[in-house]
């Protein structure tokens, strides 16, 4: 069995808030069996603390992360994209070709936020005016039997207001 010490457990701590790595994984990085480490883990206090602590670091992390990026998903973004167009001119240094940029070019390219995560966003933001009804195709064409194709569909909100769809 390895040595219990100080820097196994920073190890170990550092790698389970870096990434969701195994325990074989970890144990095999540090240097103990994963028998060392469950041991570890019920007989060493600090050593379950520490462990508890560093896995409630990385769920923190996992959650922001997930915030995040669902609020790019609501309110959409933009990236730039860089795009670069190069020629050989025939002569190499080393081995290498030498090239030349003929042209060089950025575009801004905008994705739109996604329904799903803002329906999403709504019903657990919001579960009281935005829960998920679904009604079946039955019950849905027996509200429009007399569809006028000159009128244009409508849907009402929580809030009673009529949106056009």
């Amino acid at each position: 069995m390895a040595k219990y010490n100080k820097k196994i457990v920073e190890n170990i701590c550092e790698m389970i808030c870096a990434d969701s790595y195994t325990i074989v994984e970890i144990c095999r990085t540090v240097g103990i069996a994963k028998d060392t480490y469950y041991h570890w883990l019920k007989t060493k206090s600090d050593f379950s603390d520490a462990i508890k602590n560093a896995e409630n670091e990385f769920n923190e992390l996992i959650i922001t992360e997930a915030k995040k990026s669902l609020v790019k998903m609501i309110r959409g973004y933009t990236v730039q994209e860089k795009r670069t167009v190069t020629a050989d001119t025939g002569k190499r240094d080393e081995n290498e070709p030498i090239v030349k940029v003929k042209e060089h070019s950025v575009t801004d390219k905008h994705y739109q936020p996604v329904p799903a995560a803002v329906f999403f966003a709504l019903s657990n933001r919001d579960p009281k005016n935005w829960v998920n009804n679904r009604i079946s195709n039955d019950q849905f064409n027996a509200g429009n039997d007399s569809l006028d194709d000159d009128k244009p569909a409508t849907m009402k909100l929580p809030d009673g207001t009529e949106i056009e769809i």
